[in-house]
């Protein structure tokens, strides 16, 4: 599919299945090349980072534990602003290297936020690895340790990323059109 719709918002393909693939293998290549030897905790950040996390531990393909966690921020298309905690992490991290997977970073508020809380409560290293990375949009001094695929300021829906909790499903990412494009 070319254009979806959502809502009351249009999208048009942006970047296909096959290159998000491409992008996750390569990163599992260099995490797992920064972990051996350690004892990781891999931490899928829901909703978004489902599908994410799923296709880079298949490529892992190894022995971690992996658990989840639910932060949000966003209403509509643009954050709120607010970080809200909705299912903490519920594995021990003290002394342990964390991987954090996260779907999309821009203003890098929530994973500032999620990685200050894991070295608080004792997690020996902080790893982020994002599939797609906004820096432009970024409005803090975060600096993702993995990046799948920087990408420009607009908005995307597909392959667990959603507008107001609807095309996380696509296998593709789409972008909004602008009215009168």
């Amino acid at each position: 599919m070319n254009r979806i719709r959502l809502k009351d918002k249009e999208f048009e393909l942006f970047i296909p299945e096959s290159k998000i693939k491409e992008a996750i293998q390569g990163m599992a290549v260099r995490i797992k090349e920064d972990i051996k030897g350690t004892d990781p905790l891999f931490v899928g950040v829901l909703n978004g980072a489902f599908m994410f996390a799923a296709e880079l531990m298949k490529e892992l393909n190894g022995p971690y534990q992996l658990t989840f966690a639910r932060y949000s921020s966003y209403k509509g298309t643009s954050s709120s602003g607010e970080i809200n905690e909705i299912m903490p992490i519920q594995v021990p991290v003290e002394g342990r290297t964390v991987v954090l997977m996260e779907d999309i970073i821009d203003t890098g508020f929530t994973m500032e936020f999620v990685i200050n809380k894991l070295r608080n409560a004792g997690a020996a290293d902080v790893k982020l690895a994002t599939l797609l990375f906004k820096p432009e949009a970024m409005q803090c001094k975060l600096v993702p340790d993995y990046v799948g695929l920087s990408i420009p300021t607009d908005f995307i829906v597909g392959y667990g990323l959603d507008y107001d909790e609807l095309g996380r499903m696509y296998r593709d990412i789409y972008k909004i059109v602008e009215p009168g494009k």
